[in-house]
């Protein structure tokens, strides 16, 4: 019964540790995306953009590409970002 328990828990650890591995391309992709939207994120807001509705929109999916990162769900991790962008320039044109 112990040697079944190990194993099942052993081959939880592996099976996690596959899925999550961070030096992928995607996560390499999604780390660097992060990033780069948290620097345009803080020139938006010295430039004084933090008061519109897509620097919030982008702050808020920076948050939540940044969550997705550390599940490893990095395709939704990129997603996030690219959108994000989108929304910090958006935010700079506006004005």
């Amino acid at each position: 019964m112990k040697t079944i328990l190990f194993t099942f828990v052993l081959s939880i650890f592996i099976v996690t540790g596959c899925q999550t591995n961070p030096s992928s391309k995607l996560a390499r992709q999604c780390w660097s995306g992060l990033e780069k939207a948290k620097q345009e994120l803080n020139f938006a807001k010295a430039q004084g953009f933090s008061g519109t509705v897509e620097y919030t929109k982008a702050a808020t999916l920076i948050t939540g590409a940044s969550i997705q990162y550390e599940f490893g769900k990095y395709p939704n991790c990129i997603n996030k970002v690219e959108r994000a962008r989108r929304f910090i320039k958006n935010s700079q044109v506006k004005r």
